[in-house]
């Protein structure tokens, strides 16, 4: 934060005498009487001329010295390269991070990073390599730590650089911007920097973690040369570029490149390696740049000051004095393209033109876009069309000369294609800058041609970008009125400015390299589809002359969710940025697809089509395939495999993993090589990929790969489905029925997204603000468990654990009079209710079968054996017609007390059918959350794993009762939620306190004036007296409902309370986020919040890991555990967020685990939702990331057993408990430990990584950790008996918090 002064007279005479340290060239002069201060180095430091001046004769000695008269400034000793020899590259495949990250890490000294999507991969690599002791050019390991924040990541970075380091890191979308500060303190201080951006999509109306080019257009402000990669091989190539030229230049570089659509594609590059970088480094300009940058750094020895305060007398001047090195670093950036050419043999220019020399319309393009372009231009060419494409690379500084020099003179039209959308502007920013610099042309030569120039937005959150897009922009500029400001890729039916489909290149017609052979594999999130694909595609490019590229495209949810991965492959170059059109062979990993997706529609005729099926004959396949299907492929005629991928899996060892089993059909039946080479390279990169998870999950892979292609089955398609009818689609869908008010959102917009339609969606069916109606997720019906719990009533205590501990609601207890089982389904068994005041009552555990993950937590939680698995198939109608019959029901909710445990799960779940992964341990606690305060809940949702199983458009799992009450759910960002949730509360309570008066107002006021009626003024009687009270009133405000509504015109004092009626209901607010943000990004709003005193209550969700973005260190990653970013295991504590939080000594603090204490975690949640202050939750999670050894369905012992060694105490301090001899604040609810630590430990690969790979590493760091666990619990056994150790504060009345 800036700090404002007044200056006074005498202050300003200071700083106007100041030397400035400019780093200008050429020293100004003194002109008349005026005093010019000098642009010279600090008293002290090294005298160093701009790098783009330098001449090694030329370097002047140090001036700085020490008593004996040597310098005090250590040389740069530049890298060393052996006589240089004829290198022939190697190739490999790589995706666009990786590319990067081999460059940044060569050539850096230090980086500092902070897991975001899809960045983070560049962090884990050179964080793991640091981790091996990969060396880079200078003969030095990497220096890389991670930070709690971006901001706090820029921030070290600005201080490495300033402490003469080369330094690096990796980022994007709103991480990038919370790097803005810092990057103008860089850019200003002419340090050498690059920072390397995966360009991505803003969070706006919604957040997307897909490419476009708004984050970086969002810093082009800054003063950093931007330069942009349009490929993976540019990725690898212009990151070099970019370290070069910001050491030429003085001036730090954003090097980016489209998000995902680049960073996360696989393709074949020819590598730089370390040798051809030293060879390059050791040329005198780099050298004396290096010097030159080290010797500017702060010093002791030579010291000198930077970062002062200037006042209007010279700020100005000073910035003014950094144009000379703007003006030359186009140049720079072109020797430096130079330098790596002719080290590499590739060519690139800061803006490229390719195309027709004589060519009328250009379309000019930044990014992987431009690839897709080109294919087009080729396409036209060939036809006869006049077009080409001009590349920019140099988007900062811009070269005007250069870029209107690489235009051919013959070019009439322009269209200029921006990837981001700017609001409000009368054109993008690469639209705005190719506009002005024709303009200024023409303004400057009037004999030139006026150029008609045409500006459009496309790819905008990795929307795909075909070369067909490309063609309809030509086919715009031919129009007789082009549309000037257009869309290309969507269809807006709104304002009108998406271009039609285009006419010249036809859907189905390929502008692929001839010879491309495309693939197409359809996966389910979580299965090992993507992960054996990325073997698949390395594998080809390695072993064989073939170009590979690979691309995976995923839907919303955590894991279950859809995956399909498309590969390319062929004997030239493939540049192809989009998805697979037209495929020669395509696999169906799991059958229920082929009713639920269009999986076929890109399936070329004749090709290759494989089906993971149970229905492995053409007689059962028939049945079970929809009619639509058996049509499609009728007409398409495959050659059609089918194989029970599933059971091969189970028999080898895998579970429900088919992956290698799919995986080793595609080798065979693809011929891309021959079968026993192929099987060979599979088994050892099976070997390298899952040697982390130990030797016996390779033998299991192995033995699946060995017995797949027996179980493959080759059958003829039947003539005869080509004949059959489709029946016509029924005009009053059930979801209408289900869905009620929601049905127009569901069947517009929800039903197509899922079914992966939605690129076909046009502007008009969207809401411009993002909001999503509540219970969407209800019509998802994935089906995707292949095994589902059924209950056997005959054992039945009627506990209600099993729907206790259901992460996705899809299992639970109805209660039914007699009479509602009139017209049950025959197999709809119910057993006579047990308990206090369910006499009378029937009871049943239902599962819906569609909405299972197939965890299978509730078959073990069960603690008297009463569900059994089943294969889905076998119980599929059965149990879903039994589902739909419950879920009619009535809600029996006032039946038990809703804070028991058996209570609870009476409750209706307000949050259901989430996209979180099967046994997840977050959603049980949101769950429960929902069914004890969810008709008056409102969330401020962190972003991370809770926002995306949580909020992934159009899927909204929070859902309302009968009544229409429910949760109201919002998402900020990552780093601001606790500040989000205060000031949602704090509005809130404002809001309430304003309707409070008005209700005084009308009740003091005489009754000849507000004639209300006696019910009415009794109902607002009552709810002022208890306004604060959730149990009254909220009861009261639904009685005013009708009253208000009634008489809302007696006067306009009751209309403004009809007006604000949904402020009679008392909202409880709650912050939810993951340990990510709570413990790290957010952790210095979170503590404000605690430090508030507001009646305020924060969830804390933590998988001690960043599981959102694949499994990162955090803050509350225990000490051992290996995770990225943690390679080499971590080496500090866990960070105690509680401890923290008691110090306040007003804040309810609870540490819960509600797999190991079902009691304990409602209690909990019980006592802080009742607390008049702040209120911390702190609820262990585990998480697929902890690899737990028999997988999430034993995530109940595994979480008692960290409960009972003591490795997550369970307790709870309660500030309005009044301390004396027998009650204490502080309460262990863990109240003795047993078993040995080390057993948690051996169950879970994150800690058995670290033993298999540095044992006695391991061993130490456990001990140390067992040690503090029991003196941590003997400290909390002398708290919970009154002993001191926690700051004691008056509790909060709840009136003073209103």
């Amino acid at each position: 934060m800036e700090t404002t002064m007044k200056m006074t007279s005498a202050s300003s005479k200071v700083v106007g005498r100041q030397v400035l340290r400019s780093m200008v060239p050429n020293p100004s002069r003194v002109t008349g009487k005026r005093v010019v201060v000098y642009a010279a180095p600090p008293e002290g430091a090294a005298t160093a001329p701009a790098p783009s001046d330098f001449k090694s004769s030329d370097i002047p000695p140090p001036v700085a010295s020490n008593a004996q008269g040597t310098s005090n400034i250590l040389p740069f000793n530049a890298p060393t390269t052996a006589a240089s020899k004829p290198v022939t590259p190697k190739k490999a495949p790589m995706d666009g991070n990786e590319a990067t990250a081999h460059i940044a890490y060569a050539v850096s000294d230090v980086s500092f990073i902070y897991p975001i999507t899809p960045a983070t991969v560049m962090g884990e690599l050179v964080d793991q390599w640091a981790a091996e002791g990969r060396t880079n050019v200078f003969g030095n390991v990497m220096s890389v730590t991670e930070m709690e924040s971006e901001t706090g990541a820029a921030g070290a970075l600005h201080g490495a650089l300033a402490a003469g380091s080369l330094a690096t890191t990796f980022t994007c979308s709103q991480g990038l911007l919370l790097m803005v500060p810092n990057m103008y303190k860089i850019a200003g201080e002419l340090t050498p920097c690059v920072l390397h951006v995966t360009a991505r999509a803003l969070a706006k109306h919604a957040l997307s973690i897909f490419g476009d080019h708004q984050d970086v257009m969002a810093v082009r402000q800054c003063g950093w040369a931007m330069l942009c990669s349009h490929s993976v091989q540019e990725a690898h190539d212009l990151a070099l570029v970019a370290h070069l030229a910001t050491l030429r230049t003085s001036v730090p570089f954003v090097h980016f490149f489209d998000g995902f659509r680049t960073s996360h594609e696989i393709n074949t590059i020819e590598m730089i390696d370390n040798s051809s970088i030293k060879e390059l480094l050791s040329k005198p300009v780099y050298a004396d740049a290096i010097r030159h940058h080290r010797t500017r750094a702060l010093n002791p020895t030579h010291p000198h000051q930077r970062g002062t305060a200037q006042g209007p007398d010279v700020y100005f001047q000073c910035a003014e004095a950094a144009n000379p090195f703007y003006d030359r670093a186009y140049e720079q950036v072109v020797e430096a393209m130079k330098e790596v050419s002719a080290a590499t043999g590739r060519s690139y220019k800061p803006y490229e033109y390719a195309g027709a020399p004589d060519a009328e319309k250009v379309i000019v393009i930044m990014g992987s876009g431009s690839q897709a372009v080109e294919e087009a231009v080729e396409y036209l060419i060939a036809k006869g069309h006049k077009v080409g494409v001009l590349k920019v690379r140099l988007f900062r500084p811009w070269k005007q000369e250069a870029f209107l020099e690489a235009i051919p003179a013959s070019v009439r039209k322009v269209a200029v294609l921006d990837r981001t959308k700017e609001s409000g502007s009368s054109g993008e920013p690469l639209y705005q800058q190719v506009a002005a610099s024709l303009h200024e042309a023409e303004l400057v030569d009037p004999l030139l041609p006026r150029r008609y120039i045409v500006g459009g937005r496309f790819g905008l959150a990795s929307k795909e970008f075909l070369p067909s897009h490309a063609v309809a922009v030509f086919e715009n500029l031919d129009a007789e009125k082009p549309l000037r400001d257009f869309s290309v890729g969507i269809v807006d039916d709104v304002s009108r400015r998406s271009l039609p489909a285009a006419r010249l290149l036809p859907p189905g017609v390929s502008t692929l390299p001839d010879g491309t052979f495309e693939c197409l594999f359809w996966g389910m999130g979580s299965d090992g589809t993507v992960g054996a694909n990325k073997e698949a595609i390395k594998i080809i490019a390695s072993n064989t002359n073939l170009s590979a590229q690979a691309y995976f495209s995923y839907d919303a949810h955590k894991s279950g969710g859809v995956t399909v991965s498309h590969l390319r492959f062929g004997p030239s170059k493939i540049r192809a940025p989009y998805l697979v059109q037209q495929a020669d062979y395509m696999a169906v990993n799991h059958q229920s697809y082929m009713a639920k997706y269009d999986t076929m529609a890109c399936l070329k005729p004749g090709g290759v089509m494989v089906l993971n099926t149970t229905f492995t004959t053409i007689e059962s396949l028939s049945k079970y395939l929809p009619t639509k299907v058996k049509k499609e492929l009728a007409a398409l005629k495959p050659e059609l495999y089918l194989i029970d991928a599933l059971k091969v899996a189970k028999d080898s060892g895998l579970g429900k993993h088919v992956n290698m089993v799919m995986q080793t059909v595609f080798f065979n039946l693809s011929g891309v090589l021959p079968m026993e080479k192929a099987i060979a390279l599979l088994k050892k990169s099976i070997s390298k990929a899952y040697e982390r998870k130990g030797p016996e999950v390779v033998a299991k892979n192995h033995a699946a790969v060995d017995m797949a292609i027996s179980a493959l089955k080759h059958v003829e398609i039947p003539a005869d489905w080509g004949e059959l009818d489709t029946p016509v689609v029924h005009p009053n869908p059930p979801a209408k029925v289900l869905a009620g008010s929601r049905w127009e959102f569901i069947e517009k917009v929800a039903r197509p997204m899922l079914a992966l339609e939605g690129d076909k969606l046009p502007v008009s069916v969207f809401s411009p603000e993002g909001f999503v109606p509540p219970g969407t997720t209800v019509i998802e019906k994935r089906a995707i468990a292949a095994q589902v719990p059924v209950w056997k009533s005959e054992n039945c205590t009627q506990c209600n654990i099993c729907a206790f501990v259901c992460p996705h609601a899809a299992i639970r207890p109805s209660l039914a009079a007699p009479a509602d089982l009139a017209d049950a389904p025959a197999t709809f068994g119910a057993i006579n209710a047990k308990g206090p005041g369910l006499q009378g009552l029937k009871y049943r555990i239902q599962v819906s079968p569609y909405d299972c993950t197939g965890c299978d937590l509730c078959t073990h939680a069960c603690p008297d054996n009463a569900l059994e698995s089943k294969p889905i198939n076998s119980v599929l109608e059965v149990e879903s017609t039994n589902w739909d019959f419950a879920s009619k029901l009535p809600v029996r909710s006032q039946q038990m007390d809703r804070t028991s445990v058996k209570g609870s799960q009476l409750q209706q779940p307000l949050m259901e059918f989430s996209g979180a992964c099967e046994g997840c341990g977050e959603t049980p606690y949101v769950k429960l959350l929902t069914q004890l305060f969810g008709d008056r809940l409102i969330i401020a949702n962190a972003t991370g794993c809770s926002s995306i199983w949580g909020g992934s458009a159009p899927s909204n799992p929070y859902t309302t009762n009968a009544d229409g009450y429910g949760p109201a759910w919002a998402n900020s960002l990552f780093e601001d939620n606790a500040q989000f949730g205060l000031g949602i509360a704090t509005g809130t309570i404002q809001r309430r306190k304003a309707l409070h008066r008005h209700v005084k107002e009308v009740l003091s006021a005489p009754a000849e004036t507000t004639p209300i009626s006696g019910a009415l003024r009794d109902a607002l009687t009552r709810w002022s007296e208890h306004f604060d009270e959730p149990e009254v009133a909220n009861v009261v405000a639904k009685e005013l409902q009708p009253l208000l509504e009634r008489e809302k015109d007696v006067t306009p004092a009751v209309g403004v309370l009809h007006g604000e009626r949904d402020m009679l209901h008392k909202p409880s607010t709650w912050i939810v986020g993951g340990d990510g943000w709570a413990y790290d990004i957010g952790f210095g709003g979170l503590d404000h919040v605690l430090a508030s005193g507001e009646n305020v209550n924060i969830l804390v969700l933590d998988t001690e890991v960043y599981s959102n973005t694949g499994g990162q260190r955090s803050k509350a990653t225990p000490m051992s555990a290996v995770a990225k970013f943690a390679a080499g295991g971590k080496e500090r504590p866990k960070k105690d967020l509680g401890a923290i939080a008691m110090s306040y000594g007003d804040v309810y603090v609870a540490s819960t685990s509600l797999h190991a204490n079902y009691g304990q975690v409602v209690k909990a949640m019980t006592e802080a939702e009742k607390y008049p202050g702040v209120s911390l939750l702190l609820c262990y999670a585990p998480c697929i990331m902890h690899g737990i050894s028999s997988g999430m369905c034993s995530a109940i012992d595994e979480s008692k057993m960290a409960v009972e060694t003591g490795y997550w105490p369970l307790y709870r301090y309660n500030p309005a408990v009044k301390e004396d001899a027998s009650h204490h604040r502080f309460q262990l609810d863990s109240k003795k430990l047993k078993g040995d630590i080390n057993e948690l430990f051996s169950h879970e690969n994150r800690f058995q990584i670290l033993e298999r790979k540095a044992p006695e590493v391991a061993k130490h760091m456990h001990e140390v950790m067992d040690e503090s666990v029991h003196e941590r619990f003997d400290k909390f056994k002398n708290l919970a008996s009154g002993g001191p150790g926690i700051a004691v504060h008056e509790t909060p009345k709840p009136q003073e918090q209103q």
